[in-house]
């Protein structure tokens, strides 16, 4: 079995005898390793992201699914999007071992079920034009990697997201995606480096994907969710910008046609 470098002892030492200036400096430190490791995978990323925008752009999905921090890292991605890009909730979805419980409170032992990844996936009516994006930082989660194999044999597209070369992960998903950040500050505190990098990683493919399914122009979310005031704020600031009308005509605007690209877009000068 490859060793795990996830799981590999810290570079530091002695932690309870360091200042605080100290571990946040050493901290800090090791974190900056964290978007060079990325950068050196953004072809694999890149890959991911042009075989799965084809199939989203025809109504194909996103699916995340991990356990643990990795799988409420595919939550909170997930569950952005709608309010950023103004997509349906069931365009990026984020399944977590052990339910949704499981994001506040661990349960014990359900990442170690290989069929239970699968099972949850098929309350979702998966299907080939979808695409699975396995997480787990040690690259071995038995409910990540059963899914994946499951999805392969199906017809999915599969990406992974590790930090362990050699992993299981890496071996099963077609777009592995292992950042190699290292040992960890705390020895196998995986929510510190490793979680950067996921979290880093799911920034750089929604985000993507997003934009080039068109809910994004310029460099606004045109298609942003008016969930409350500051976004109102913004969306009518938007509007300014992008056609000529004083802040309280943009905010009508705003107000009537729901987005600011419907309000750019209907407005009559």
């Amino acid at each position: 079995m490859t060793a795990k470098i996830t799981e590999s002892s810290s570079h530091f030492n002695d932690l309870e005898q360091m200042s605080t200036s100290d571990l946040l400096k050493n901290i800090n430190l090791e974190d900056q390793k964290v978007a060079l490791a990325i950068e050196k995978i953004i072809p694999t990323i890149e890959a991911l992201i042009e075989a799965c925008y084809p199939r989203m752009k025809t109504g194909g999905r996103l699916f995340y699914i991990g356990a643990g921090t990795s799988g409420r890292l595919g939550i909170v991605d997930a569950s952005e999007c709608p309010p950023t890009f103004g997509v349906a909730h069931g365009v990026v979805v984020g399944i977590i071992a052990g339910g949704d419980s499981a994001i506040r409170k661990a349960v014990e032992f359900a990442e170690d079920d290989l069929e239970q990844g699968w099972k949850d996936l098929e309350a979702h009516n998966v299907n080939s034009n979808d695409t699975l994006i396995g997480i787990a930082a040690s690259g071995s989660t038995p409910y990540v990697i059963g899914a994946i194999k499951k999805a392969n044999n199906v017809g999915l597209i599969t990406g992974g997201i590790s930090c362990n070369p050699g992993c299981e992960l890496e071996q099963e998903a077609q777009f592995p995606m292992t950042a190699v950040v290292g040992p960890e500050f705390v020895t196998g505190s995986t929510r510190m480096k490793s979680g950067t990098a996921q979290k880093l990683i799911l920034n750089m493919i929604s985000t993507s994907l997003m934009i080039k399914l068109g809910h994004v122009k310029g460099n606004k979310m045109v298609d942003m969710q008016l969930s409350n005031n500051k976004l109102v704020d913004r969306g009518a600031k938007m509007i300014q910008e992008a056609i000529p009308v004083d802040y309280d005509t943009a905010l009508e605007l705003l107000k009537k046609f729901g987005s600011v690209r419907n309000a750019v877009e209907n407005y009559k000068g």
